[in-house]
């Protein structure tokens, strides 16, 4: 008898439809869109953080002024503006008139609590548009107003009151920073 081999059988791949193909480039082309999001987004995070702490360094350097008063003369006019920033812990005393001192004059800083006790602060330095005054926020934290005499050369003597009537008086106002 003749051997006979048995017919092979092949395994013939129905080809894959087209619109499979489509699909898996589609799919391919979506994850690496996604991915380059993704990453764009982790750095414009990262630059986020950068401008923030970079923002917030800025911010600590500027002055913060805690404290402003504008001192008001017996006519009501802006003689003189004061400002508080913490940071530096002066006052700013800065001349919005021409009054000047006479040569044995000076003027002489107050604050003033809520019954209208002075407490001096310092003489001002003559012939300078902004003086410079150290001061605590403590100290400033109790007064209600600010007020501007005018005293012998030098300024009163510590324990002493100021002459009265005052050249300029006006109310401190805590701001919020």
């Amino acid at each position: 008898m003749p051997e006979t081999t048995a017919p092979s059988l092949e395994i013939v791949h129905p080809a894959t439809p087209c619109h499979a193909t489509r699909w898996r480039i589609a799919t391919i082309i979506c994850l690496m869109l996604l991915a380059i999001a993704a990453a764009t987004g982790m750095s414009m995070m990262e630059q986020f953080k950068a401008q923030l702490t970079h923002l917030q360094g800025k911010i600590k350097t500027l002055p913060q002024i805690r404290y402003i008063a504008v001192l008001l003369d017996d006519k009501q006019s802006p003689g003189q503006l004061v400002t508080f920033d913490p940071q530096d812990g002066f006052l700013q005393v800065q001349r919005l008139t021409d009054i000047k001192e006479g040569q044995e004059d000076s003027m002489q800083l107050w604050a003033l609590d809520s019954e209208g006790r002075p407490l001096s602060l310092g003489v001002l330095t003559p012939k300078i548009r902004t003086a410079q005054v150290r001061v605590s926020d403590k100290i400033l934290s109790q007064a209600t107003g600010l007020a501007v005499s005018v005293e012998n050369k030098g300024g009163v003597e510590e324990g002493r009151p100021p002459r009265l009537p005052y050249l300029y008086t006006g109310a401190l106002i805590r701001k919020a920073i």
